[in-house]
């Protein structure tokens, strides 16, 4: 199956449609720039969202749900957040159809149930949640107020692709509010370690934390913090935000406190989210020609275990031989499946587990039972070997981190090599444009030499990386002084 992809070498999007496609993640809706996310694809999210859910609830998060609709009103109160979004928003202005009387069986909206008020689809969340934080804080008492909201959102996009760019996606969004400043910045700090540790140690994927510059910075905050992460074609992908809102959404919808000095006090807010966009991450930084590739702890399926025989007679002994396995692995919470379908061949299940990026594939016949082996095959670099069924299920749970860690390594290595220093706007374009990644360079802090970049080589600021040196030097588009280097890249 693997021939059927198109090679990276030759086409990295290309190759990154096949996989999605045919590694049966997602696929094409009848509605543009929306996707249908498949079962596979949906078991990988599911086992994403479970372990952040973890996550969350341990550092001391609840989960509540907030309407799919915000009222206009809601969205203008707070200015830089309806500029940043207005463009993006998909408009309910009616809440009614009716039979076309001129063309029968069809619909039109009816022009007597228009809306008082249009509503936006949300693009976020702030806006309706910070209306009812209004009513749920009034004391020191009721804060800090942690919730996180599991959700989908509607950001309407010209140009779409799947996972990295929907005009629907699947998220998370925290929206938590403090009594003071340092609280709340030690909060976006928390959430965006949480998800740079869910990230490298669940998804096998090295971040760069950071804080993003005024420009880029999101809609009504007045700090962005990102994870950044680094594809195999060198472009950057970030992975997750974070955002100290200062005051401004409590000014904005009158959220005041009770101050243990018996004022009334604005509280402080901060938001922070990721969304399906990481499959599409996971997807193009650990897979390969063959298929994808996934790293055990949150692979929809761990092992895979095909079945080699003739006749009914063989296969009895290899079912009685693969439950006593199947048992033994399930024991160690090891996610298994037995293929013992018989209208494909044992080659073609191979291929398949292979291009779902299944991490290990275990094939066992009656020889192999005689022999007390079974052959194992990791996906991450298709070694194969044979090895004795005797305390198999250990094997396989240490194999398992060995390869999580592998994928881990073998991405970090990759990264490194591709984070590279210059000094000079030529030195600055040829990296760009000949190796990618991340470009460190000194900047000298202004938004019109950042947007002159983005303009010229289509490269942004990805981060100013957390606890960066300080180091002098001129900026390597305008020449003037810089007192530290920042990350530039291509990006999705």
């Amino acid at each position: 199956m693997g021939n059927e992809l198109t090679p990276r070498a030759t086409d990295y999007s290309q190759w990154y449609n096949d996989l999605v496609l045919k590694g049966g993640l997602a696929d094409y809706s009848a509605v543009r720039g929306c996707m249908v996310i498949k079962p596979y694809g949906f078991a990988l999210w599911e086992n994403m969202r479970d372990q952040l859910d973890k996550m969350f609830k341990e550092t001391g998060h609840v989960n509540a749900y907030f309407p799919l609709f915000v009222p206009k009103s809601f969205l203008e109160k707070e200015e830089g957040h309806a500029e940043g979004f207005a463009k993006e928003c998909a408009v309910v202005t009616h809440y009614r159809l009716k039979s076309d009387p001129n063309n029968k069986g069809k619909l039109i909206v009816d022009p007597e149930a228009k809306l008082d008020e249009e509503l936006i689809v949300r693009p976020t969340s702030e806006a309706i949640i910070w209306n009812a934080y209004k009513d749920w804080i009034q004391s020191y008492r009721d804060l800090p107020l942690l919730i996180n909201q599991w959700a989908n959102v509607v950001r309407w996009e010209m140009r779409t692709r799947l996972f990295l760019r929907t005009t629907e996606f699947l998220w998370q969004e925290g929206h938590t509010a403090h009594a003071t400043s340092e609280e709340a910045i030690g909060e976006a700090e928390k959430m965006l370690h949480v998800y740079a540790d869910f990230v490298e140690n669940y998804m096998a994927l090295p971040v760069i934390k950071g804080v993003k510059t005024a420009n880029e910075r999101f809609a009504g905050a007045l700090e962005t913090y990102c994870i950044e992460a680094l594809m195999q074609d060198g472009k950057a992908l970030q992975a997750g935000t974070s955002h100290f809102l200062g005051q401004n959404f409590a000014k904005a919808f009158d959220v005041k406190f009770l101050s243990k000095e018996n004022k009334q006090e604005y509280v402080w807010a901060t938001s922070w989210g990721v969304s399906t966009r990481l499959i599409g991450a996971l997807v193009m930084a650990h897979s390969d020609d063959e298929g994808l590739v996934m790293p055990p702890r949150i692979a929809p399926l761990q092992v895979a275990i095909v079945p080699i025989y003739k006749g009914p007679e063989q296969k009895a002994i290899v079912d009685a031989k693969v439950d006593e396995i199947m048992k033994a692995l399930k024991a160690k919470g090891i996610s298994v499946k037995y293929d013992d379908s018989d209208n494909v061949r044992p080659g073609w299940k191979f291929a398949e587990y292979e291009l779902k990026g299944v991490p290990v594939r275990i094939a066992i016949g009656q020889k192999d039972i005689e022999n007390k082996v079974v052959e194992v095959a990791r996906r991450d670099t298709k070694e194969k070997q044979s090895v004795p069924q005797e305390n198999i299920a250990e094997y396989i749970s240490q194999l398992l981190e060995d390869i999580q860690q592998n994928l881990y390594n073998r991405a970090l290595a990759y990264r490194d090599d591709h984070i590279t220093k210059v000094d000079t706007w030529e030195e600055f374009k040829q990296v760009l444009h000949e190796k990618g990644g991340f470009v460190s360079a000194h900047w000298d802090g202004t938004s019109e030499t950042e947007d002159k970049i983005k303009e010229e080589v289509k490269a942004t600021i990805r981060c100013i990386p957390l606890d960066n040196p300080k180091e002098d030097g001129v900026c390597v588009y305008s020449g003037k002084p810089s007192t530290q280097r920042v990350l530039f890249a291509a990006a999705y």
